[in-house]
């Protein structure tokens, strides 16, 4: 019978690869390095060969050693699923879930949905990450996260989806602005319009700019914003116009800026939020429960007025 490597040893030699540094692998897998070091060398012994070159600068992998690295977190992420299953098949979303979201969700619709969490499932322990799609979708991929919120259509392999709702534009300018005169702003109007975006990275962007019909150009030269608030706070100074997620304004992004908005009238109007999973996770019926409670939060977002505050007083 072939002696097996174990799932400690290759924990080991995938935390190595993931810190690049014998003493930063041990404290993420909680031993002593000498412990991590000893494992490691068990693993090359088993094989016999060499995965690792060991300087005193720096750790290198032998060709080798990347590939086996590549099929160990497989390996890795099944034995996880494993457990999962069996967790699941108790009580569902009782333990821990590690969830990533994009910025241009994260702080407008969680302060509302994560106490509708706590209520409905009380055991519940959700780690939240932040980042663009790009790379909470490889933190996904790699077993970092177990499902993210995020905008879609995003182009990503391995990948299941579900709907929790649509988050229409809204088009945000000063009061005088001609562009909102009306109830509503016509996506043939803003062809001419100085319109401010999100830096390249964000998929509102490419979301905003797909709802304008607008080519990658088709914004103010050289005037783009890190965050939802930056935006705001450049059409407030009179640089332009920008489209908002109506969520963001139900969550007072335009709080003490004097701004108006209108819904912007187009088929792709509006940006459509999604929760996903990597196909091979045996949790989706505990993600399915999770995306009924956001979309139940969505809908009561997405709901909220948006024309302005002095608007709605009249």
């Amino acid at each position: 019978m072939t002696i097996l490597p174990t799932l400690r040893q290759l924990s080991y030699l995938v935390a190595l690869a993931d810190h690049n540094h014998f003493g930063r692998a041990a404290e993420a897998c909680h031993v002593t390095q000498s412990t991590l070091s000893a494992g490691i060398q068990e693993l090359e012994t088993l094989l016999a060969a060499s995965l690792v070159e060991r300087t005193k600068r720096r750790v290198m992998f032998t060709p080798l050693g990347e590939q086996i690295v590549a099929r160990a977190r497989g390996l890795l992420r099944g034995a996880e699923d494993i457990a999962e299953l069996a967790r699941a098949a108790g009580e569902p979303l009782a333990g821990t879930l590690r969830l990533g979201v994009i910025p241009t969700i994260g702080p407008y619709l969680l302060p509302d949905l994560l106490p509708a969490l706590r209520q409905r499932f009380p055991r519940l322990k959700l780690y939240l990450r932040e980042d663009l799609t790009g790379r909470v979708l490889d933190q996904l991929s790699a077993g970092h996260l177990d499902a993210v919120l995020i905008a879609l259509p995003y182009p990503a392999e391995d990948l299941e989806t579900v709907v929790v709702g649509d988050d229409p534009f809204v088009v945000a300018c000063l009061p005088d602005d001609p562009l909102c005169r009306g109830e509503t702003v016509r996506v043939a109007d803003m062809a001419g319009a100085p319109l401010l975006l999100l830096e390249e990275g964000h998929c509102l962007r490419e979301h905003a700019l797909a709802a304008c019909r607008l080519a990658r150009g088709g914004t103010a030269e050289g005037v783009q914003g890190t965050s939802l608030h930056t935006l705001v706070q450049m059409v407030a100074n009179g640089l332009g116009v920008t489209l908002l997620p109506r969520m963001a304004v139900a969550a007072d992004v335009l709080r003490g800026t004097g701004l108006v908005t209108r819904p912007l009238q187009g088929e792709d109007a509006a940006r459509r939020i999604g929760l996903g999973w990597r196909k091979s996770s045996p949790r989706k019926r505990e993600f399915l429960m999770l995306a009924e409670v956001i979309r139940e939060r969505m809908a009561a977002k997405t709901l909220t007025p948006t024309l302005s505050r002095k608007r709605e007083r009249m």
